[in-house]
């Protein structure tokens, strides 16, 4: 055996034929089996439910546009039996299930990543004024922080929704990112206070660049799969609290979403009905879409943390 396929199969350090060291490659941190499979699932999800409007009716969603109570395919209920018209069968009210789901879940997602968005932005921007710049700014921002993060979220939208009880999804997203900007700005003030110290930093302000331009476009890229990590984390947080929102019967009626199904088949007692179908299959949904964005976001912390890597 050649002592290069040595070094290749076992990791160890060993002389070359020339006398000279030669280490292993690196890894790629990119290539973790997290990421890879939490980004795989989510994206075949997202995949499905936009290509499925394309072939599909959307106006299945309306009441009345189905048989009523129809199981899925390949089940019975009531002497009704599932056929591949309604393949997820149909509520009470007569609603399409996959044309509930191929609406909702894009509805969801989308609301959670523009809400973790403008949050992230918020978190980017006072974070790294107070963990760069320091002083009275830094006591405010970790004052204001601080202050609303110990606020329950989920009670306030409770209270807010009542009054504002069909907010449109851009007005949705704003008031999650209402929450969603504290994490972030401690998180990336932490970074910061510990990179401002680094040799590239010192070197930026000797020679006269100024505070933004080090912050954003020295010290961010460094922070890029942090980042990415946050938003994912953030995306999660803002479609739990909103699916926790709309299952207590809060939230615009008028675009179908996943909360606003299982809030339907709660309030017509589908469990004891034996109706699984109307509330199995958007929380084996919602599970699968949380696991996912669980595993990209710990992925995603193996690559900017390389204690967090397997050994």
């Amino acid at each position: 055996m050649k002592k290069t396929d040595f070094v290749e199969n076992t990791g160890v350090e060993v002389l070359a034929e020339d006398g000279c060291k030669k280490r292993p490659p690196k890894d790629n941190p990119w290539k973790n089996s997290r990421l890879i499979i939490g980004t795989i699932i989510l994206g075949i999800l997202i995949i499905i439910a936009f290509v499925g409007q394309l072939f599909w009716d959307k106006t299945l969603v309306n009441v009345g546009s189905s048989p009523l109570n129809l199981p899925p395919v390949g089940n019975e209920y009531r002497d009704q039996i599932g056929n591949w018209a309604h393949p997820l069968g149909t509520d009470n009210s007569g609603r399409d299930i996959l044309a509930l789901v191929l609406v909702g879940l894009p509805h969801s997602l989308g609301i959670g990543f523009v809400s973790a968005t403008i949050g992230l932005t918020i978190g980017i921007i006072f974070g790294f004024s107070a963990g760069y710049l320091g002083g009275r700014v830094d006591d405010v921002i970790r004052l204001l922080s601080d202050t609303t993060m110990n606020i329950p979220a989920l009670l306030i939208l409770i209270i807010i929704q009542s009054l504002i009880p069909n907010a449109g999804f851009f007005a949705m997203a704003l008031l999650l990112a209402v929450f969603a900007w504290q994490s972030p700005t401690r998180v990336l003030r932490a970074q910061v206070l510990s990179m401002k110290h680094a040799d590239y930093v010192k070197l930026a302000q000797l020679s006269g660049s100024p505070d933004q331009e080090i912050m954003f476009k020295e010290m961010m890229p460094n922070l890029m799969p942090f980042l990415i990590s946050q938003l994912t984390a953030g995306t999660s947080y803002s479609v739990l609290i909103l699916v926790g929102v709309e299952v207590l019967g809060l939230g615009s009626q008028k675009i179908p979403s996943l909360g606003i199904t299982l809030n339907n088949a709660i309030n017509a007692s589908a469990i004891l009905r034996g109706m699984w179908w109307w509330w199995g299959i958007p929380t084996i949904i919602l599970i699968v879409v949380f696991m996912c964005l669980l595993l990209i976001t710990v992925g995603l912390d193996e690559v900017s943390n390389p204690r967090l890597r397997d050994h």
